[in-house]
């Protein structure tokens, strides 16, 4: 099998390095090349179908997005180039060579007024241009023709790259308090687990294209996942001391870009499709925790 890794720089694309290594000949594009196979440049669109055609991939893989919410309120163009009009050139080139598709996208496609966790065939309604530059890119992949499987994540964060939980664990050693929105909840979802659970699907053949939510199990407010991380980072050593962590509002705490209030997705399609059960997300970070290098 000839796999294409398309934003291997990413959290993600960085961990799918490793997990897809073993399926078979896998070929890593980065914007730029550099430590990469190949260059793929998503604010080019119409480059990358000759990209598939000379690796002759036989599964694209794209881990490739514009995902600077807030930047992307004050420029859609970017935003719809990398996460729309780049997906469906792929999706074009992936038809035309019989390959599958693998696309991930966002929590962010809902508005977050649901009182359950989000299934897969609930209506869509994004807030921002972020969530509507990826909704784009779902439906323009669904319309090609291409086999594919879209792959829904939400609040990814790794022990690399820039996320969350280093986020938090840089200003815990700079400050003795830390303000935290309160009333948006999720499920924090380590990259490392999507890049795994996406190679067992391979590995298994996906036969039939679709949409699945690929996130940790349960469910928290970023409060909550801050406090965790200072829990969990002392008790390792990482930390010598924890800050308070100090709930807010989201009105607190005003940003371009609105957010959804609960994005917990429903993984059930995932674990009866292909058996795979998802860590719970405090298990999760405790395992990110031990992968940070240490100082």
């Amino acid at each position: 099998m000839r796999l294409l890794l398309l934003g291997g720089n990413g959290q993600v694309g960085r961990e799918l390095r490793r997990s897809l290594a073993p399926l078979g000949q896998l070929v890593v594009a980065t914007r730029d090349g550099v430590g990469a196979d190949a260059a793929a440049d998503f604010d080019v669109p119409g480059s990358l179908p000759a990209l598939v055609e000379r690796v002759a991939a036989d599964v694209v893989v794209n881990a490739a997005a514009y995902t600077a919410v807030d930047r992307a309120e004050s420029d859609p163009e970017a935003a719809f180039r990398t996460n729309a009009e780049s997906p469906a050139a792929l999706a074009h080139a992936c038809a035309a060579r019989g390959a599958l598709l693998v696309h991930y996208s966002t929590d962010y496609v809902f508005d977050g007024t649901s009182t359950r966790p989000y299934r897969e065939d609930d209506p869509t309604a994004p807030l921002g241009v972020y969530g509507t530059s990826k909704l784009a890119g779902e439906e323009a992949i669904r319309a090609s023709g291409a086999r594919h499987a879209i792959l829904r994540t939400a609040w990814v964060y790794a022990a690399h790259g820039h996320n969350f939980l280093r986020t938090m664990l840089r200003l815990a050693a700079e400050r003795d308090e830390l303000r935290v929105v309160a009333d948006q909840v999720g499920a924090p979802t380590p990259a490392g687990w999507i890049a795994d659970a996406t190679a067992m699907m391979l590995r298994q053949g996906i036969d039939a294209s679709g949409t699945w939510h690929l996130v940790a199990d349960g469910a928290t407010s970023w409060h909550g996942f801050a406090s965790a991380i200072m829990q969990d980072a002392v008790a390792s050593g990482r930390l010598p001391r924890a800050p308070r962590v100090v709930p807010i509002a989201t009105a607190d705490y005003p940003t371009p870009a609105r957010r959804p209030a609960y994005s917990v997705l429903d993984t059930t399609r995932l674990r009866q499709g292909f058996g795979i059960v998802p860590p719970e997300w405090r298990e999760g970070l405790r395992t990110t925790l031990r992968e940070l290098p240490t100082a």
